[in-house]
């Protein structure tokens, strides 16, 4: 069990013991909101078979799409690190922004003033009602870590991710690093 304060801009590990949860098994989520009322966080290490031009023909770049979440699969979302050329932008934390001008946006990637190393896509988010990521966490379904990385989470290689992550915390931890995804299969 943990005792560490939820706050927007931390990672939440999936605990190796969610075995077989399609959404969730071996993820790694950046908390982009907690309050009273509820949390949100996007899975960042969940590529999907799509990149932005699939989605969306008018831009012109082969940026991923990632699985955000299971809620609201049929939306697009994105967080970044360049709030100085997308407006309207909301932080997360230590230089990681969520939303902002999605017209613009779609103009700077054209104009290739946006790269796929400061921004990524998601189809759908993570969300929890109020008190619900707390139920989870006492459960031990999470494990709350800082973002070390800050800013540049963006450029982590997504298939080693949540394993790089379970493997600094060592102990246990580090049995479950190179496990099987599903040791049923083993």
């Amino acid at each position: 069990m943990t005792t560490e304060k939820l706050q927007k801009g931390q990672l939440l590990l999936a605990e190796p013991s969610i075995i077989g949860d399609l959404s969730f098994n071996r993820s790694v989520i950046l908390l982009a909101d907690h309050t009273e009322e509820g949390s949100v966080g996007f899975i960042l290490n969940k590529p999907l078979e799509y990149s932005i031009n699939d989605l969306l023909p008018e831009i012109e770049a082969e940026f991923k799409i990632y699985n955000g979440g299971p809620v609201e699969q049929d939306n697009l979302y994105f967080i970044h690190t360049i709030p100085e050329l997308i407006s309207n932008s909301i932080e997360i934390s230590n230089g990681i922004f969520w939303g902002g001008d999605f017209e613009l946006t779609k103009t700077l990637i054209n104009e290739g003033k946006i790269t796929k190393e400061n921004i990524r896509f998601f189809l759908g988010y993570t969300g929890w009602s109020s008190n619900q990521l707390e139920t989870e966490l006492l459960a031990n379904s999470w494990i709350i870590t800082s973002n070390n990385y800050e800013a540049e989470i963006l450029k982590k290689q997504s298939s080693r991710f949540w394993k790089d992550k379970i493997m600094e915390l060592g102990g246990d931890y580090l049995i479950w690093s190179n496990a099987p995804e599903n040791p049923v299969l083993n």
